[in-house]
């Protein structure tokens, strides 16, 4: 086509679109539309009539997808079938896995077709988000470096396609500013780290568009979301200042540093403080305090941290953990979710893994009574339902 065909001088923008579509479905086999971007990030929502909540997913979009279907939110074709439903993700969708991308993909498509049923997908930050885009590659496959690989490729047929048209302003490089080599690395790998240091560094393609507006912390009803944990520091700091300041840093407004809220072992997204398996070693009373000083708050829900009973509570389930190892690159472990309907009287554990009952009644004998994960299967704790994924 000639850059100065009446195409082009005439439909520039619808021109990109055609052609960031053709990229997309190129990649990942799925169409998309193109809302405009929302300017800031809400941290608070009211209470659903359901509400489900998903752990880490690192890079597995097959597992994904069997948790989903057991919570009853997509059909066997990957469609939303969960009508009204609120789904949590509690962050860590990168490494340990080679669908990272495609599962950003599809996480994005679900959001979009949920609100049409009134629903409501949110994906929060994890640390290993905020590894990657400061380019701290530690977990990553060759199979993820391949897929990167391939979607850069893609991506940059795109930026040709744009910039055979005059109307349109042109295309930077992908690869920008960044070494065509890395000392120290493999050269079979040297491609695929370059395609992940462009696309996720701050304000990078794929940064930008799937991870930028995702919070960091999240108030739904009365259970925050977090990846690792809260203190009464960060609550003090504010919430809504965190989630805009993550988004700002990945959108590349702050530098490449990350924020500090998000770096170090007391960080939001690397705390453990709630989340160890045994209750003996959960800060109940520090627990309790942090959530006093959120309004309404009765829970903190939390992945980052592997529980091999699955998803378990601690404090008299003011503790909700529910990382449960899903990725074959984590664990490999069963499909689980939890699921809150109405309010705290309604909540409940979705598994297809009854051995995770048995472990649970296992951890009860050892640790001498009904405490802890014996909450949960107490009259007062959480129920588990076995379900087919």
């Amino acid at each position: 086509m000639s850059s100065s065909s009446p195409l082009c001088q005439d439909l520039p923008l619808q021109l990109s679109s055609f052609v960031d579509t053709f990229i997309d479905f190129s990649f990942s086999g799925l169409f998309f539309q193109n809302p405009n971007p929302n300017p800031k990030i809400q941290t608070q929502y009211p209470s659903p009539s359901r509400l489900v909540a998903l752990g880490d997913l690192h890079g597995d979009l097959p597992k994904a997808k069997q948790a989903l279907t057991l919570a009853g939110l997509i059909n066997n074709s990957g469609q939303w079938t969960g009508g009204s439903t609120t789904l949590v993700q509690v962050g860590d969708i990168l490494d340990r896995g080679g669908d990272e991308i495609k599962l950003l993909y599809f996480l994005h498509k679900l959001k979009q077709d949920s609100a049409k049923s009134g629903g409501s997908v949110q994906t929060l930050i994890g640390n290993h988000e905020v590894m990657n885009i400061e380019s701290d590659f530690r977990f990553i496959t060759p199979s993820a470096l391949q897929e990167f690989t391939v979607w850069a490729n893609w991506f940059q047929i795109g930026i040709s396609m744009k910039n055979l048209c005059l109307g349109l302003e042109r295309q930077k490089d992908l690869f920008v500013g960044i070494p065509k080599w890395f000392p120290g690395i493999r050269a079979e790998f040297q491609e695929g780290i370059r395609a992940r240091v462009a696309a996720l560094r701050p304000n990078g393609p794929i940064s930008g568009r799937f991870l930028a507006d995702n919070p960091t912390v999240l108030i739904v009803g009365d259970s925050v979301f977090v990846h690792g944990g809260l203190l009464q520091h960060h609550v003090v700091y504010g919430l809504d200042r965190i989630n805009e300041e993550v988004k700002d840093w990945i959108k590349g407004l702050r530098g490449k540093l990350s924020p500090g809220f998000v770096r170090g072992r007391d960080a939001v997204v690397w705390l453990r403080t709630f989340s160890q398996e045994s209750e003996k070693n959960c800060d109940c009373s520090m627990l309790e305090h942090v959530l006093a000083t959120i309004p309404g708050a009765k829970r903190m829900i939390m992945g980052h941290t592997i529980q091999e009973s699955g998803i378990n509570g601690a404090c008299e389930n003011r503790a909700i953990r529910i990382d449960v190892g899903l990725s074959k690159g984590c664990g490999n472990g069963l499909p689980e979710v939890l699921e809150i309907n109405g309010n705290s009287e309604g909540m409940r554990i979705l598994t297809s893994n009854p051995l995770y009952q048995r472990r649970r009644f296992e951890l009860e004998k050892n640790e001498g009574g009904k405490e802890g994960m014996a909450l949960l299967l107490s009259e007062k704790g959480l129920k588990q339902v076995e379900v087919k994924a």
